[in-house]
């Protein structure tokens, strides 16, 4: 019978060791891509779609003006306004689909994948390479894990956007303290 505590420390070092195999300089494209649109639009699907939502919630918090594509509330995507897609296998086809909108429309899009040269890579301005496993692909990536499905691309893709979001508000001079973040957190709740 597994242990829990030892699996979670397996998962952690896991994806500290993942987390290492970014390309720094792809995220550095991500930043500046980010802090120089007018709006951010963010998109995924199942899990990824969550981790994705976290991001924008931060980019919120950060004072930036952040959507989530699908939302009752999100404006219309123009030249000038940046999507952010999450896809592990890079081949979801409402993603896919979305991303063809965008780039017709002269949006400028960045992707988190573990496969770059996806049909969402191939349309993706910027591409992050978050090495990872899916059940859904047939194509290996060389990694292994020792959580099932894409649970390594997802949490690597959470991790990193919390990262992302510190670093921003560190490079922008944005305040990013429990204070600053609680005047822009949701209160109805």
């Amino acid at each position: 019978m597994k242990d829990c505590i030892e699996t979670s420390v397996a998962i952690a070092n896991e994806l500290a060791e993942n987390l290492n195999k970014i390309d720094r300089d792809a995220v550095e494209k991500l930043m500046e891509a980010i802090l120089g649109a007018n709006r951010i639009f963010s998109a995924a699907c199942g899990r990824s779609l969550l981790m994705i939502r976290g991001l924008a919630m931060r980019l919120m918090h950060l004072g930036l003006t952040s959507y989530v594509v699908g939302e009752t509330v999100t404006p219309a995507i123009e030249p000038g306004d940046l999507l952010v897609i999450g896809s592990g296998s890079g081949e979801t086809s409402s993603l896919v689909s979305m991303a063809k909108k965008a780039k017709a429309l002269g949006v400028k899009i960045a992707l988190m994948t573990i496969y770059p040269d996806s049909t969402l890579g191939e349309l993706a301005d910027i591409v992050v390479h978050i090495p990872g496993v899916t059940g859904k692909s047939d194509r290996e990536s060389g990694a292994v894990s020792v959580q099932p499905g894409g649970n390594m691309f997802e949490q690597s893709m959470l991790l990193l956007g919390d990262a992302l979001v510190i670093c921003l508000a560190d490079r922008a001079g944005l305040q990013l303290t429990d204070k600053s973040i609680m005047k822009r957190h949701a209160n109805l709740e």
